[in-house]
């Protein structure tokens, strides 16, 4: 996705170098499809050129123009399949062959769920290739099945913009933001829906191969900070700020919360605290949301409780700081090179 938004913003004219190296990414980086690049550089490349394009809609925009098959076996797998909850586990499977920052899992019941998750890298910071992720998704159910498949439910950890209507329309619904997870949702049956092109010889050849890559690949090591920090974004708007609340997400007992945090350095009440004030300043930087709202949602419940605390952490007032951010210069474009 991060090669393909390069692409994007390099036909629109961007430079890219400069933008790139702010990433911690080179053009190298980008150009060789062998180099694997870092999660976090992948989300702060997509952000800046979604700013420098002013494109807050960037990794939905990309995921709806690119060639599926430029996944690779991840497509093949799925499009080989018999059924489309098949070709889903696939996807789910081996979606580290693509991207190792995202995690997805499959419930099948009354309704076929697919979940993001990001393991490890702070979920807070992106938007695009979640957005980028959601819409591939749903586009790769629709090709492999031959249907204009509509998911029941779309549910998204970010917030919403005013573009965000664009998105709505291709889902065929209202997207759910500010949710407490990342999830999109077909009817049950769905599951069920055959493959048009389902071919179980080159499935299985698919299969072993992509078994023999997770074999070989050693297992990456998460930070439990991020996900406690990932866990807490989705509940900060609903007040659950508790140690316990955040163990239950988790799945372990609050000793083993405190101790694993102990491991990596860091402490549960910091980790909130900065979280916090990473967000306001994001959150300050969108004119459309009122303090009122930021304090809501950073899960405080008085303003003046949200404004004593930005004062501790920045040494100023939330509206001062937001009076003060400049405007963005106009963005110089290179001039494109005619082809001979």
């Amino acid at each position: 996705m991060t090669r393909l938004a390069c692409a994007h913003a390099r036909n629109a004219g961007l430079n890219l170098a400069p933008l790139l190296q702010r990433a911690g990414l080179t053009l190298r980086d980008v150009e060789d499809d062998s180099v694997r690049l870092n999660v976090t550089a992948q989300i702060d490349c997509l952000n800046l050129l979604a700013q420098e394009l002013n494109d807050p809609l960037l990794g939905f925009h990309v995921a709806l123009a690119m060639d599926l098959r430029r996944t690779g076996f991840l497509y093949y797998v799925a499009a080989s399949s018999a059924a489309l909850g098949e070709a889903m586990q696939g996807i789910a499977r081996y979606s580290s062959m693509v991207n190792e920052g995202v995690k997805l899992h499959t419930e099948f019941g009354q309704a076929l769920r697919v979940g993001l998750l990001y393991p490890g890298v702070s979920r807070q910071t992106d938007r695009h290739q979640m957005e980028a992720w959601v819409t591939a998704i749903v586009r790769c159910c629709r090709e492999i099945t031959g249907r204009e498949l509509n998911p029941t439910a779309v549910r998204i950890m970010h917030q919403r913009v005013d573009a965000s209507a664009d998105f709505d329309g291709f889902f065929g619904r209202s997207v759910e933001f500010w949710a407490d997870r990342d999830e999109i949702a077909f009817a049950g049956d769905a599951a069920k829906l055959p493959v048009v092109n389902a071919d179980r010889h080159l499935n299985r050849l698919l299969i072993g191969y992509c078994e023999n890559v997770l074999a070989r690949r050693s297992s990456r090591q998460h930070a439990f900070q991020a996900d406690v920090e990932n866990t807490l974004a989705a509940l900060l708007p609903h007040g659950q700020t508790r140690l316990e609340n955040v163990a239950e997400r988790l799945h372990v007992s609050p000793r083993t919360l405190r101790r694993k945090l102990a491991a990596e350095g860091v402490t549960f009440a910091r980790i909130l605290e900065d979280l916090r004030f990473a967000l306001a300043k994001r959150y300050l930087a969108d004119q459309d949301l009122s303090i009122s709202r930021i304090a809501w949602m950073l899960g405080y419940t008085e303003v003046s409780a949200f404004s004593h605390a930005f004062r501790r952490w920045s040494g100023g007032a939330p509206r001062a700081t937001r009076s003060r951010r400049p405007h963005r210069a106009p963005v110089l474009r290179e001039k494109k090179r005619a082809r001979r």
